[in-house]
């Protein structure tokens, strides 16, 4: 894909990776939709800031209906969780997040793409599709939701000729992992290896080696 070309809309661009993700398109040459719960706390030369609560599907419709021109949509938004048996409510925003808020996003931009050319869509997955340390198990089944959500959508927008494309890592040094010991991938280098994925039209992007690591772990043990 021709990001010099496209029109981007970003979930979650407010900081982090997203926001990261959104300034770089613009410097790529694109135009950009930076969504946000706060649109407030967008703070990004040249683009076109959205409210934008991807649980609600009311402001997943206002937003498809503004940005109705889009080529891109990066699904960036997303929360970590605690442990399984801990607070239900955390497992359950996991998962109304991390996937429902995520299809909810496909299912509403799809038809969009699909007008626009076909496009491409960008899912934030992560190393804990295979791997979580302890005390963030929940956020594991939903970003494994959401790696089995885009494979399985790049065979059902085949015909419309959308790209998916996931994105996986360990940990990115955000304000998300303050204080943890694990080293992270700085978010612009993250945003980086997204895009150069997107315009080589790839369906994976692995970014870390710990990811690599664990992503073939499982083959070669079912202990993980």
């Amino acid at each position: 894909m021709n990001l010099s070309k496209a029109t981007a809309l970003i979930t979650g661009a407010n900081r982090g990776i997203g926001r990261h993700i959104a300034a770089q398109l613009v410097t790529r040459g694109a135009k950009v939709y930076a969504t946000a719960r706060r649109p407030e706390a967008v703070n990004i030369y040249g683009v076109e800031v959205l409210p934008l609560d991807i649980t609600d599907p009311d402001a997943v419709a206002e937003a498809a209906k503004k940005a109705d021109d889009v080529n891109l949509l990066v699904n960036n938004a997303g929360v970590g969780g605690s442990a399984l048996l801990g607070d239900i409510d955390d497992v359950r925003a996991a998962m109304d997040v991390n996937f429902w808020g995520t299809l909810s996003m496909v299912r509403a931009f799809a038809p969009v793409l699909a007008r626009n050319g076909g496009g491409a869509i960008l899912n934030m997955a992560s190393s804990a599709s295979w791997f979580v340390f302890p005390g963030g198990s929940a956020q594991g089944p939903s970003k494994a939701a959401v790696r089995s959500m885009s494979h399985e959508l790049r065979r059902e927008l085949a015909g419309q000729r959308t790209l998916v494309t996931s994105v996986h890592l360990g940990a990115a040094d955000t304000a998300t992992t303050k204080g943890s010991d694990a080293p992270g991938t700085a978010p612009a280098d993250v945003a980086h290896a997204a895009l150069d994925g997107i315009e080589a039209d790839a369906f994976e992007v692995v970014i870390d080696e710990f990811t690599v690591m664990v992503r073939a772990s499982p083959r070669r043990s079912p202990r993980w």
